[in-house]
């Protein structure tokens, strides 16, 4: 790959990196829920704030992507994050902290939206998309790993221990995308050529999309597998805090271990794919996941729980990008408009905790459990049942 190709990948690879700060809702939802004093119904609201955006952002953003542009629309989503990450500093309550995790999901939304199609503006061999995608997933799983740390370390440097100053983390959220779009904004990346047709697209014409049976699956599909991997980060500190009494400490490490898992796992997903089909490499990792769930529902041990806990995270890891390169390569002629169809359905992540903190609030944590598995069965039957050459 040559110098000039790799100087400007990184710093779009590095805005994955921003787009993994999302998944911080793991872990401070459970500092949220102490200092507020939510119950497990209110807390799985905390993921709803920060995802429900991709159900109403994502088709929008994808049609005016079109006229400002993908690194325009990138750099537009990462002033909203630092707006949002300045916000609990000014004034610190259950509504301020509310409106950052609010404004942290639009900006993510937005920066999902425009990311994965800039990347195609700097790979341009196709061949090489599904790894470069998989490759942004590969920095957004460590950053979603390092973000129970940056929690602890701002409960422990800026707040001197005082799990109350909890919410610190977020000006740490927010000098890092600060960092990130000003390196975006300084790297010249050549604007893709657009139709006029396109530029011309509405949200009609977006939804037109679902009308293929292919793009449909897929939607769905991306629906699904961000509830499954949200609803795992959510859960697994609660699992081993209900079952085996962990301090919220403690149980952090649940989260780290899935996040862990599911970086490694993105990481060899970019090396496995290029020797089989990524569609065989998703039947195989989905019916493994299903053996790991009801491993987890059934068998209550510690070590056990969070090897299954990492096994979701490491055969999940590699899924949205396989989806999402198939539902690009589909229609390539539509690429910012299935981008934001594919990324509205991100909203999956919103959708699926608070019905797995209901479940948690009225048959324990097996319900909630059951919830994930209930989306991985979908997944199942999309893995098997897509049939890849139909573009109808």
């Amino acid at each position: 790959m040559k110098k000039n190709s790799v100087s400007k990948i990184l710093p779009v690879l590095f805005g994955f990196f921003v787009m993994g700060f999302c998944d911080i809702v793991g872990i401070s939802s459970d500092y949220a829920k102490d200092a507020f004093g939510w119950s497990n119904t209110m807390t799985g609201l905390i993921p709803s704030m920060v995802f429900v955006w991709f159900l109403f952002l994502g088709i929008p953003v994808g049609i005016l992507m079109n006229r400002f542009g993908r690194k325009n629309t990138v750099l537009l989503s990462m002033v909203i994050t630092v707006l949002g990450m300045i916000i609990p500093l000014l004034s610190y309550n259950s509504a301020t902290c509310m409106t950052a995790y609010a404004l942290l999901g639009i900006g993510n939304a937005i920066l999902q939206v425009s990311l994965n199609p800039l990347l195609s503006n700097v790979v341009k061999d196709p061949k090489l998309l599904t790894s470069s995608l998989t490759a942004g997933q590969v920095v957004k799983a460590v950053s979603s790993l390092v973000g129970p740390y940056i929690v602890m370390f701002a409960v422990t440097f800026f707040g001197k221990g005082n799990e109350q100053l909890w919410y610190y983390c977020f000006p740490i959220l927010g000098a890092i995308t600060l960092v990130s779009g000003l390196w975006l904004m300084f790297t010249p990346i050549e604007r893709e050529h657009i139709e006029e047709s396109a530029e011309r697209a509405t949200v009609s014409q977006t939804l037109a999309l679902l009308k293929s049976k292919t793009i449909l699956l897929l939607f769905l599909g991306i629906f699904f597998v961000v509830g499954v991997d949200v609803a795992t980060n959510f859960i697994s500190s609660k699992i081993m805090t209900a079952r085996f009494s962990w301090t919220k400490e403690a149980a952090g490490t649940a989260p780290q271990i899935y996040f862990l898992c599911r970086t490694v796992g993105a990481f060899i997903g970019v090396f496995i794919m290029t020797k089989i089909a990524d569609i065989n490499y998703f039947r195989i990792n989905i019916v493994t996941c299903i053996a790991a769930l009801l491993v987890l529902a059934f068998v209550e041990t510690e070590v056990v729980d969070l090897v299954c806990i990492g096994a979701v995270g490491f055969l999940c890891s590699c899924i949205f990008p396989i989806i999402y390169s198939m539902a690009v390569s589909a229609r390539p002629d539509k690429a910012n408009l299935i981008s934001g169809l594919m990324i509205t359905a991100v909203a999956g992540g919103g959708a699926v905790t608070p019905v797995i903190g209901a479940a948690t609030d009225s048959v324990g944590i097996i319900g909630g459990i059951f919830v994930i598995l209930i989306c991985v069965g979908y997944l199942t039957y999309c893995a098997f049942g897509i049939n890849v050459s139909d573009k109808k």
